[in-house]
């Protein structure tokens, strides 16, 4: 601590309250009105940042204030110099990757969470953060029509827990599955245990098997095709688990995808569960994007077989308006999930703890502390409910097809993968000989230094494709139909400028 002598005499005289109400109250009142501001006039802004990289550090002092400063101080550095370096994920017009939804309840949901500040790492450290987790986790499993083996409800053993990412629960899945199979063949055979995916699994899986310390010669990434739509084959599963086990090795974990991030490829959960069972392989479903599309009736049967599965993860935040972070991982076994990561340190223990009549979520997660996120889940639920959800979807289900049905009406281009969800994959065509890669980098390029609508790229059975997804909380017809027509005018010019046939006008 400093000397009297160097603080400021004005913080001496009055006294430091870092959390004073009525001042709280005041600034509150400047923050929202700012954010809402910010929500009215994103259109305004480049949806995808220009700054160069190490343009912050040049602008902001080497070192920390030493003497306090004003809000409106901050705020008018925030406009100056930190939303030139945003790319506005919340902006209509942002078609990249997939759509960081966020809503006015899980807005709200997240400030009252925050202002509880609960480090809820075990039941009693706040009984309300738990035990709402384990309910709104069983109402999210219900509406996904999952089986009661996964529910805390029936009381079989399975549940949910609230993880940030699903970076998040597929390492702790890898690891409980890790440690049950170890437990049967010894705890000195990690070496031979091996894990199986697709080349279109997302790259959090070979993250994730790395530091569960799974030998990278032992993950097997099993190669796609166009003629099963990107899907992971069952019969590929199964003969490379029959090569491995007849090589001494041991089949230990594999996932499945529900809308790879590529194309959206859907892997048959009940097929590939079946191969699971028969190898003793942990199965987990990664159905990080489109789990959240499954609370509609027409979109539940991508999730069937999931009865086979050891583990379920999706991801509310990415558009279930929850706003990040918010994975929602069920297990069938939890206890397979505590024996791999439980602690137990003398100064956590507790009556409630230890007569097992509760639940301790640091013993479901990697780290011990935690938010609480369910508080903003349970918002977003209460607030929607089930109906508005589902016509949620069902909208950005029905902008995603009318740009379909805009690409499709072009001749310049075409469809490369099957639309599912609320993802197109689009390219330019090209004439024989010339690079289809450049010329759609070039064309994802042209439109996105535009500023009015921000795309990314995949490459799915060789060929360099666009990505169009639909789902950001502002987006309306106008703005697909904007995009489209920026895409368009983009395609012409560099048709005129560069010389290429692409088939049509």
């Amino acid at each position: 601590m400093g000397s009297q002598d160097s603080c400021n005499p004005d913080c001496m005289a009055e006294g430091f309250l870092p959390l004073q109400v009525e001042e709280f109250r005041k600034q509150a009142h400047i923050m929202v009105d700012f954010i809402a501001d910010y929500y009215k006039n994103i259109e305004k802004y480049p949806v995808c940042s220009v700054v160069k990289p190490g343009y912050l550090l040049q602008a902001l002092p080497s070192s920390a204030p030493y003497h306090s400063e004003p809000l409106d101080d901050i705020l008018d550095d925030v406009r100056r110099l930190i939303m030139p370096g945003i790319t506005h994920w919340l902006s209509p017009n942002f078609f990249a990757y997939f759509p960081a939804t966020y809503s006015t309840a899980g807005f709200l949901g997240e400030m009252l969470s925050s202002s509880f500040n609960v480090v809820g790492f075990n039941w009693l450290a706040s009984p309300a953060a738990t035990e709402l987790e384990t309910v709104v986790m069983d109402w999210l499993a219900g509406l996904l029509k999952l089986p009661s083996s996964f529910m805390f409800a029936r009381g079989n053993g399975g549940g949910g827990v609230i993880h940030g990412t699903t970076s998040e629960a597929m390492l702790c899945t890898v690891v409980a599955a890790r440690e049950r199979t170890l437990n049967r063949i010894g705890g000195t055979n990690g070496g031979r245990l091996v894990v199986y995916a697709s080349d279109q699994t997302h790259s959090t899986f070979a993250k994730a098997c790395k530091l569960a310390g799974i030998a990278p010669t032992n993950i097997r990434v099993l190669p796609t095709s166009a003629n099963h739509d990107f899907a992971l084959s069952p019969s590929l599963v199964r003969a490379a688990m029959q090569a491995d086990i007849a090589a001494g090795l041991v089949p230990l974990y594999l996932c499945a995808t529900v809308g790879t991030t590529s194309s959206n490829a859907v892997d048959s959960v009940q097929q590939l569960g079946q191969v699971a069972v028969k190898f003793g392989a942990w199965l987990h479903v990664d159905a990080a994007y489109a789990g959240s599309a499954c609370i509609c009736p027409e979109f539940r049967p991508y999730l069937d077989g999931v009865e086979l599965a050891d583990s379920l993860s999706m991801s509310p935040h990415k558009w279930l308006l929850s706003g990040l972070d918010c994975c929602c991982l069920w297990v069938r076994n939890s206890s397979a999930l505590t024996r791999a990561l439980s602690t137990n340190p003398s100064y956590l223990r507790n009556d409630a703890s230890e007569s097992k009549a509760v639940i301790d979520y640091k013993d479901w997660q990697i780290g011990t502390g935690r938010k609480f996120r369910a508080l903003r889940l349970w918002m977003v639920l209460r607030s929607y409910g089930v109906a508005r959800l589902q016509s949620h979807i069902r909208s950005d289900v029905k902008l995603v097809k009318r740009f379909e049905g805009l690409v499709e009406a072009d001749e310049r281009f075409e469809i490369i993968t099957p639309r599912r969800f609320a993802l197109v994959c689009f390219r330019m065509k090209v004439e024989a000989g010339r690079d289809g890669a450049e010329a759609n980098r070039d064309l994802m390029e042209a439109v996105n230094r535009t500023g009015k609508a921000y795309m990314t790229h995949t490459v799915v059975g060789g060929s360099y494709v666009l990505r169009f997804a639909v789902g950001a909380s502002l987006t309306e017809e106008r703005h697909v139909d904007g995009a489209w027509s920026l895409v368009q005018e983009k395609a012409k010019e560099l048709m005129s400028r560069g010389g290429l046939d692409c088939g049509g006008e």
